[in-house]
């Protein structure tokens, strides 16, 4: 991908409907934080699916307030550099884009194709990867996967790093990939094997700590590039480091 920046698009966006699970109340303290949960399946029965409304529900058990939303609402054409020169970024590309910004971090439920990324999901970080200033830039990422396999999906979330900590995300180091997804479910939505379902929840609350810490207690500040291509406007990038 050309380092220049994006067309520019249309001020108006249209996108899905916002689905929000609300935070479990707590101590009133401030404002939740905002995070953009992912589906990124087609599959309107997707495992991926159900481990994002999962993933949704737990970061509400912590006090976030998860921004449920799934690729198959923001379908884009594949990435062509003549069409974004000609007609710029497609309308879809836009509401998700401005979905991820509004949140302080997002969790990608993504499947395993053939050992790596799926070509939709793939796309998808492609255009986005075009917009300046760059959306995954210091946003911090949950992977997680299900799938029918032993693996999980594990090897698709080695692959999805790639590109995510190239543009400057920050991924956080534990994925939780759910093997034997389609035996995995139960009728509540929760996992079937209590280690599992005790395993994500402890994964989704210490990212969600780390997220406040670097969003309510900064450390220190530096300058902040990942990347050769990086070249926002902002000086410095506040840090909570441990």
């Amino acid at each position: 991908m050309s380092a220049n920046p994006a067309s520019p698009a249309s001020s108006r966006t249209e996108g899905a409907p916002r689905d929000v699970v609300q935070p479990v109340p707590g101590d009133g303290h401030g404002d939740p934080l905002r995070v953009l949960v992912l589906s990124g399946s087609f599959r309107t029965g997707s495992f991926n699916r159900q481990l994002a409304v999962l993933t949704a529900k737990l970061l509400a058990e912590n006090g976030a307030a998860a921004d449920l939303a799934h690729l198959r609402d923001f379908d884009m054409p594949s990435y062509d550099g003549d069409v974004e020169t000609v007609q710029g970024q497609p309308q879809n590309s836009v509401a998700l884009r401005d979905r991820l910004q509004a949140a302080q971090a997002f969790v990608l439920a993504s499947p395993e194709y053939n050992a790596s990324v799926p070509g939709v999901v793939k796309n998808a970080i492609d255009w986005l990867s075009r917009f300046r200033p760059q959306p995954f830039k210091d946003k911090h990422a949950l992977l997680v996967s299900a799938s029918p396999s032993m693996m999980g999906g594990n090897r698709g979330l080695w692959a999805l790093r790639v590109p995510l900590e190239h543009l400057g995300a920050r991924v956080y180091p534990d994925m939780f990939s759910l093997a034997r997804a389609h035996q995995a479910f139960g009728d509540s939505g929760d996992l079937h094997d209590t280690d599992l379902q005790d395993r994500l929840a402890a994964t989704v609350k210490a990212f969600l700590s780390l997220v406040e810490a670097d969003t309510n207690y900064p450390a220190l500040q530096r300058c902040w590039y990942e990347f050769l291509g990086d070249q926002t406007s902002a000086q410095v990038t506040q840090r909570a480091e441990t």
